[in-house]
């Protein structure tokens, strides 16, 4: 009876014990992550009454005659089994889907733990907001960029940090160019600058160059004509072009005389007090006019207004097609570049122009020669074409130009118009021209605005100029045996000597598992099973609580006996 009572005693304990379990695991059905846990039972040393005897000649042997002394908890072990997912619609909310855990940080220790419900604090840290702790990144992702430090490796959300301008190096052209659609097109240029009188009148041809609003002009001061006429040779025969000297009285109608003189096959006029040069026939022209006003030395302080590149109203081709596409200075200011392709008289060759840009911009090299397509209508590179001075030249696909921030400074734009032999940027074939921009490199600065995550755990942030860039990368950790993790509360656990060490990792790599992003994990707490255990340890405890009645009233009945 004895070992009845301490049989009895035990089961107690070990079915309290498994209420315990099963009553954390039910208070916890709705604790994000929460991972469940069971008790198993186990048989304690029993009392050996009789030794087993083994078969003789004569007998059989016979078997050990042992009495149990009662049950102990063998273990309680965590179910690490995956929680169903949740959308919660928040950015920074992550599930893991597969092996792994969030790594959190301290200060001093790291903790791992699936809840993925991080928030961002004061110091634009990603961190766990029940306790503060810091959510961890590896890699590089976020450090060139200056969006986290190069030794710490907590996650750091930069909203307190301008993503940068960048300059335009690059633009890309898909689509394709007509090589039968015949719309000859007529070369018109035109000056950005109106030309007008002190009193605000429109200037006319017959004005006197010093009558023009901010000139300060004397005789013997120089305009400079350069550029190129419609047949593509140096205006008078060399870069250096030809001089108009001013003379005492000259209108505004010698200098269209003098521009009409140096570009045979073109027409200088005033229209609404502007200069516009006209090509006289339609068709493929490569009329490019600059003017440079140079004062005498008895003028040191003579000004006249000229503009620094003459706008392109209509680029002269046997085909033209027109694009639009905006690029951005050093400084993030954006510029709307009009630009033509125009095909040349030649088979299977365009050029492009750059018609006009906004801004203060000073134009260097607007035109890119000998777009050459192969016999299949793929696009071909560059080929070699008679320069101004009448020898062959191959130009280079880009254009220059100098931002008035950056005065100093000519910016190189490239023309990425695709891979020679195929067909993945402009191709030529027959019907109507369907060229555009596909994109360009450069940005305005700006603001990180939203934040989102990828299934392999880097977080993507998208900027106020619509630029998206890697913030960083979380760390991910896994063990050889996760069930050996120890908990220290708050969802939160640290390895144990049976854990083994974590392993760094980042998700979708080293066996970890991916991310989903506007999602948490919800407990693996079943309720059925939970409510059955709930049963199973009333009956077990009802059943033990029996046993010790029983052995009590066999004890009192012997008592009796003896009184």
């Amino acid at each position: 009876m004895g070992n009845a009572l301490l049989s009895g005693v035990a089961g107690l304990k070990a079915h309290q014990t498994m209420l315990d379990v099963t009553g954390n695991n039910l208070a916890n059905l709705n604790t994000t992550a929460f991972k469940a846990s069971r008790v198993t039972f186990g048989e304690l040393l029993s009392q050996t009454i009789r030794e087993a005897s083994q078969p003789t000649a004569g007998m059989g042997g016979t078997n050990p005659m042992q009495v149990g002394s009662g049950v102990m908890v063998a273990s309680v072990d965590r179910d690490m089994t995956q929680g169903s997912p949740i959308n919660t619609g928040q950015p920074l909310d992550m599930a893991i889907d597969g092996a792994g855990y969030f790594v959190l940080s301290d200060g001093q220790r790291n903790v791992y733990t699936r809840v993925g419900a991080f928030g961002v604090d004061a110091d634009y840290y990603l961190v766990d907001p029940g306790t503060g702790f810091r959510v961890q990144r590896i890699g590089n992702e976020g450090v060139t960029e200056g969006f986290q430090g190069e030794t710490d490796t907590s996650i750091r959300i930069p909203y307190d940090i301008a993503l940068p301008a960048k300059v335009t190096s690059e633009m890309w052209f898909t689509g394709n160019l007509s090589s039968d659609a015949t719309n000859q097109t007529r070369n018109v240029l035109s000056a950005g600058i109106e030309y007008a009188l002190p009193s605000g009148a429109v200037a006319s041809e017959n004005n006197l160059l010093t009558e023009i609003a901010g000139a300060n002009v004397a005789a013997g001061d120089k305009i400079v004509i350069t550029g190129t006429k419609a047949d593509g040779a140096y205006i008078g025969g060399a870069a250096a072009g030809v001089t108009y000297t001013i003379e005492a009285g000259d209108k505004i109608g010698d200098l269209l005389a003098e521009i009409n003189a140096a570009c045979p096959g073109s027409t200088a006029s005033l229209v609404n007090g502007a200069i516009r040069i006209t090509d006289d026939v339609t068709g493929y022209s490569q009329t490019a006019v600059t003017l440079t006003y140079t004062p005498a030395a008895a003028n040191p302080t003579g000004t006249f207004p000229l503009p620094s590149h003459f706008n392109v109203l209509s680029a002269g081709g046997e085909e033209n097609k027109t694009i639009n596409v905006e690029v951005f200075d050093s400084q993030g200011v954006g510029h709307v570049i009009t630009g033509s392709f125009v095909r040349r008289p030649e088979g299977n060759l365009w050029d492009f122009v750059l018609t006009s840009i906004t801004g203060d911009v000073e134009l260097v090299d607007r035109r890119v020669n000998g777009i050459k397509f192969l016999p299949d209508g793929s696009f071909g590179g560059l080929t070699a074409v008679t320069g101004p001075d009448g020898l062959p030249m191959t130009d280079q696909s880009q254009i220059r130009v100098t931002y008035a921030n950056d005065p100093t400074n000519i910016v190189s734009v490239s023309l990425n118009l695709g891979t020679i032999g195929s067909f993945d940027g402009l191709s030529q074939f027959g019907g109507s021209s369907t060229v555009a921009p596909s994109g360009q490199n450069g940005y305005a600065s700006g603001w990180l605005s939203s934040l989102s995550v990828s299934r392999d755990g880097v977080l993507v942030g998208v900027f106020s100029n619509g630029v998206r860039r890697d913030i960083a990368a979380i760390q991910m950790a896994t063990f050889q045996n996760a069930a050996g993790l120890q908990s220290v509360g708050n969802n939160a656990f640290t390895a144990s000597t049976n854990s083994g060490d974590p392993i760094p990792t980042k998700a979708l790599s080293g066996g970890a598992g991916s991310i989903t992003g506007g999602a948490l994990e919800k407990s693996n707490v079943e309720v059925a099973s939970e409510f059955v255990n709930l049963m199973q340890a009333q009956n077990g405890f009802q059943a033990n609580a029996r046993t010790i009645r029983v052995a009590n009233e066999m004890l009192r009945e012997l008592t009796n006996l003896i009184s």
